[in-house]
């Protein structure tokens, strides 16, 4: 008799299998050098001192079948948000109802905190992704573009400023 897979909030021991679940996710997004991340940093970001990040995962007996990545961010027009970084089901493992799981789990993380609105981003050539967020009944919007500036243009952002001054 096969048992359901556990849902539960993550652990610090769980982040070495995490870690491996978000180098598996970089390689089907097709960035699987973009991962920069390392267990060192994970230990302090999300069991230090100041933790700024929460996680949700699946597991059936040693094997982590999913992971829902989270952390509270702030919106000036509507206040606590909760905003779902990761959500990674292994490819062997899909198709079983499991994101469904890890996402009610943050769903629900986001009504116990109070959040006004919780926000995700999903890439759009993604289409599984894409049917599977809007078969739950979310709202994809196409008007906003992201920003971002890298460790690399941080630090060459610093050297501007000194260059002006």
């Amino acid at each position: 008799m096969t048992t359901s897979p556990v849902l539960r909030r993550g652990q610090e021991t769980d982040l070495p299998r995490v870690l491996a679940l978000i180098q598996e996710l970089a390689v089907y997004e097709r960035a699987p050098e973009a991962v920069t991340n390392t267990l060192a940093m994970m230990q302090r970001d999300g069991f230090g001192p100041e933790p700024i990040f929460g996680f949700f995962v699946l597991e059936s007996g040693d094997d982590l079948l999913g992971l829902a990545l989270f952390y509270t961010a702030y919106s000036t027009w509507k206040g606590r948000m909760l905003y779902l970084e990761d959500l990674v089901v292994t490819e062997a493992a899909r198709r079983g109802g499991y994101g469904r799981r890890l996402f009610e789990a943050v769903v629900a993380e986001a009504k116990r905190t109070g959040a006004q609105r919780m926000k995700w981003q999903v890439l759009d050539w993604n289409e599984p992704a894409i049917n599977f967020y809007k078969k739950l009944g979310a709202t994809l919007e196409s008007d906003w573009l992201n920003g971002n500036l890298s460790a690399e243009d941080l630090a060459a952002y610093e050297l501007k400023k000194e260059e002006k001054a």
